[in-house]
């Protein structure tokens, strides 16, 4: 939803309650609950939200609340890009809460005139992100995947999404055809010997932005249930500290990878740490804030588009 400023002291509360109405589609009498006013204010203040004509299609009004997380988040970590959502409440859907705007992060450097390579991770958020997308034509750009997209089945990844952005863009586009993790190291060898992958894997090395999901390594991590590592080697991982991953590549709570290129089988391209370029994690939740945590400390992650509570979480941890 698109909301235009007005005066920010008197109008976050109906940004908030737009929001709310809007995207979460929450009721009235659930929204003065979560604001802590009457069910008449609540009416009020939504019907306000319309009046002024805050609401088209995104809510872009710069909360406060989320304005100071932001900052604070920067400032923390040394982050050249920081969007926190307003949070939809307990129990809701975080990637709802924080698609709209990670599509418009996207959206931004699509927009820009220069030619870019803008790679891509895969998974829930990435999937709602690019949902939330505008049509655009940005023939001028490359869209690269950073992970294989080949599940252990043989079938395509159910939350690759770089065929669904290329619908939306028009731009070109270099899919990974090769398994998320291969079997065996040879496997992966002879996958990554071919020229047409080399050269896939080399544009995403190069990339000028990524965008990624950040997964959990609790004992539903993503890589299992999903059915690319085994419960055994989830648990090897767990002792050795693993916290988070992003484009397939684990890591502990420094940030440290937990293997090196020469002794993986993953397919995913590594993001190098404290490199230049924005690399942004699209990422909310109370399972992912230690692996966004870790990320944004070790600088594997030099943005992040979140929701209040997972920004919250984040900073409280020292």
């Amino acid at each position: 939803m698109t909301l235009h400023d007005t005066e920010p002291s008197q109008s976050d509360d109906a940004a908030r309650a737009g929001w709310l109405y809007y995207v979460a589609g929450l009721t009235q009498d659930q929204i003065a609950r979560e604001l802590g006013v009457s069910r008449q204010r609540a009416q009020r203040l939504v019907s306000r939200a319309m009046a002024e004509g805050l609401i088209h299609v995104r809510i872009e009004h710069p909360i406060a609340a989320c304005l100071e997380l932001e900052q604070a988040l920067s400032d923390r970590f040394g982050l050249i890009r920081a969007r926190v959502s307003p949070g939809l409440g307990p129990g809701a859907d975080a990637v709802r809460a924080i698609a709209p705007a990670a599509a418009q992060e996207l959206e931004r450097f699509l927009a820009m005139p220069d030619p870019l390579v803008i790679a891509l991770g895969t998974g829930r958020a990435l999937r709602g992100m690019v949902d939330a997308m505008t049509t655009m034509d940005a023939p001028q750009h490359s869209l690269v995947s950073m992970i294989g997209n080949i599940a252990p089945d043989g079938s395509a990844s159910f939350f690759d999404v770089i065929m669904r952005i290329a619908d939306k863009v028009r731009a070109p586009h270099y899919p990974m055809p090769m398994p998320v993790i291969s079997s065996t190291l040879e496997e992966f060898a002879a996958f990554t010997a071919l020229a047409p992958i080399a050269r896939v894997r080399d544009l995403a090395a190069r990339a000028d932005v990524i965008f990624v999901g950040v997964g959990q390594m609790g004992d539903d991590a993503p890589l299992l249930a999903d059915g690319f590592i085994t419960r055994a080697e989830l648990s090897a991982l767990q002792a050795r500290g693993a916290v988070g991953e992003v484009a397939g590549w684990v890591y502990d709570a420094s940030g440290a990878y937990l293997e090196t290129p020469g002794s993986t089988r993953n397919g995913g391209v590594p993001i190098l740490p404290r490199m230049a370029r924005p690399a942004i994690g699209v990422a909310a939740g109370p399972s992912k804030v230690a692996a966004i945590r870790a990320a944004l400390g070790a600088g594997i992650l030099n943005g992040i588009v979140t929701d209040e509570s997972t920004a919250r979480a984040i900073l409280a941890q020292r």
